[in-house]
């Protein structure tokens, strides 16, 4: 006879049954989200957008410490200047939505909703900018933007999505590319300290660059079932956004120049990268710094007495010392709370009972590991500190280790094939640098190029794929 516990946990597809079946249950029955009418749309539910305010809370303050202010653009963009930059345009089309009435009458113009803000950004610059004492402008917004998606799944590909978009101006070429990897560096020590994530970064080839960009950089991470997925992008434009939109100024020596431009951005992309990367059978796995709650209080036999107001006591001492703390005090029963804090992936859970008031101790339970030790209650709130921080680097060491075993070099194109067929993961090969050999690749495996990774390898003179010169190692793998 199976126990509460056993039916919620089993109410979850194993990930090695069906990786996608078990995604979705983990997005819906932890309440991260849910589906809507609109297809492609979904409702951030309050535990889904807490990870997300979290992610926006630890990355606005860095923002903030580098200078950049935050601004907001409109949700809408007049078609004539969305079709200003050609590159841009032709690289987007596919996925805008129109408007094309608005209240009972056609539109003399139609109005693109924004899937990304470039040409918004470009237009205000261009009547705000006219000096170098004007520059750097180094702006961010907060906001959602929408791209008509065929394939649809939540926060990894949706119609609307949350992100932030920087978009920054500058005199020089030199500070724009600073820019652009000092924000790089900035999204990877988002993995390395709150997500618990390693990420893979580098260049992206001209042919996965964004629409309009001179160069693009990428964080990649690696999923449990070996696909990647782009976890976020920093772009150098180079002054070509500048010339279309006449983003000039008068430089020191008297002489006009374009500004040098950049932008970059993350999304809620970022809560399908912790579930996949982190989560088990029994659902999420959070890391301790973007859990919404970082310790659960239940009491086993609330109703004896002091069992109530010691777990108060606890929530409200360890609320002092700036910790997420949620005491559970609903009339469920302790297997179904266990149960229910194991799938919400809640890092800590803290029992204490009856007996534990005689000992003057409680459970701590760690949901990284399973791990249950006792620890005297005047212990708890010196010892958690530790306990995060040490449950954060196993989460970080445990995915660096499943990518450093699952990225493999081919020597061979044979080689590749078969490392792309059956054992998911990157694999990484020198390259020719010619757009027909990555053409070649996805139509022959659906791999694509993740990224020209910094630290380069040489493992070879010629490229696998064609037999030309190779100039560069490139990470491959399908992805999301």
């Amino acid at each position: 006879m199976n126990t509460t516990k056993d039916k919620l946990v089993k109410s979850i597809t194993g990930r090695d049954e069906d990786f996608a079946q078990w995604y979705t249950d983990v997005c819906r029955k932890a309440e991260l989200m849910d589906y809507t009418v609109a297809k492609g749309f979904i409702i951030y539910r309050p535990y889904g957008y807490a990870i997300w305010e979290n992610i926006q809370r630890y990355l606005d303050a860095r923002f903030k410490e580098t200078g950049h202010e935050n601004v907001y653009m409109p949700l809408l963009i007049p078609e004539s200047l969305f079709n200003k930059e050609a590159e841009h345009v032709a690289g987007f089309a596919p996925e805008t939505a129109i408007v094309t009435i608005g209240g009972k009458e056609p539109l003399a113009e139609r109005l693109i909703i924004r899937p990304t803000s470039e040409v918004l950004f470009c237009d205000h610059y261009a009547k705000v900018v006219s000096s170098y004492r004007d520059l750097p402008k180094k702006y961010n917004q907060w906001c959602s933007v929408v791209r008509w998606e065929k394939t649809t799944r939540p926060f990894l590909r949706g119609s609307e999505f949350l992100w932030q978009e920087g978009h920054t101006i500058h005199a020089t070429e030199a500070e724009a590319r600073a820019e652009v990897l000092g924000m790089l560096d900035i999204y990877n020590n988002l993995g390395r300290n709150l997500l618990a994530i390693p990420f893979v970064m580098g260049r992206k080839t001209d042919k996965e660059k964004f629409a309009g960009a001179v160069e693009t950089y990428s964080i990649e991470a690696l999923m449990h079932d070996g696909k990647a997925l782009q976890s976020g992008t920093t772009h150098y434009f180079g002054t070509g956004f500048a010339e279309h939109f006449g983003i000039g100024f008068q430089d020191k020596d008297g002489t006009n120049k374009p500004v040098h431009q950049t932008s970059w951005g993350v999304s809620t992309r970022l809560i399908g990268a912790l579930i996949m990367v982190h989560g088990d059978d029994s659902g999420l796995v959070l890391p301790p710094y973007v859990a919404p709650t970082q310790i659960v209080i239940v009491p086993i036999m609330p109703g004896k007495p002091g069992v109530m107001e010691q777990a108060a006591a606890l929530k409200e001492a360890l609320t002092q010392r700036q910790f997420r703390v949620k005491l559970d005090d609903s009339d469920k029963s302790p297997g179904w709370k266990f149960s229910e804090y194991e799938m919400k992936g809640v890092p800590l859970r803290i029992e204490i009972g009856p007996r534990d008031l005689e000992t003057g101790e409680c459970v701590i339970a760690r949901r990284f590991d399973n791990e249950k030790i006792r620890v005297k209650l005047d212990a708890v709130g010196d010892l958690v500190p530790g306990m995060l921080a040490d449950i954060h680097q196993k989460m970080y060491d445990k995915a660096k280790a499943n990518v450093e075993a699952n990225t493999r070099p081919a020597f061979t194109y044979e080689e590749f094939k078969s490392l792309i067929e059956n054992q998911p993961g990157y694999v990484k090969m020198m390259w020719c640098g010619n757009r027909e050999c990555e053409d070649k690749i996805k139509e022959d495996t659906t791999a694509t190029s993740r990224c020209l990774p910094f630290h380069q390898e040489h493992l070879g003179d010629v490229c696998p794929v064609c037999g030309r010169e190779a100039v560069a190692e490139v990470y491959f793998a399908k992805a999301y």
